[in-house]
């Protein structure tokens, strides 16, 4: 089988590294780089492909999918509470701006 081929993958790691994938461009990540990405995650949660007995019997690790979440908390926990404050009043200001001109 040659590498990068998914027929060993079910159909529902084909839809999770879709979805992963569609969080990464949501985000900025550039095509190519998010489906590799999208592809780690679902061989780390789901040790690889589940057809024909690969990786089967062991259960499935979430930790990639709390990874995220402890990373972005831990950024902000770290900066000035200035900073934070700066930080949310520049989030309100563009809230408000992009609401205006959707209303417009």
């Amino acid at each position: 089988m040659p590498r990068g081929d998914k027929s060993s993958y079910t159909d529902k790691q084909k839809r999770m590294a879709e979805h992963i994938e569609a969080g990464y461009e949501k985000r900025g990540t550039p095509k190519k780089e998010a489906e590799a990405r999208a592809w780690a995650t679902v061989n780390k949660e789901t040790h690889g492909g589940k057809k024909s007995g690969s990786g089967r019997g062991k259960p499935e690790d979430h930790s990639p999918a709390r990874k995220g979440g402890r990373k972005g908390g831990a950024a902000s926990a770290s900066r000035t509470a200035a900073e934070r404050s700066a930080s949310a009043k520049k989030a309100a200001a563009t809230r408000k701006r992009n609401a205006a001109k959707k209303s417009a």
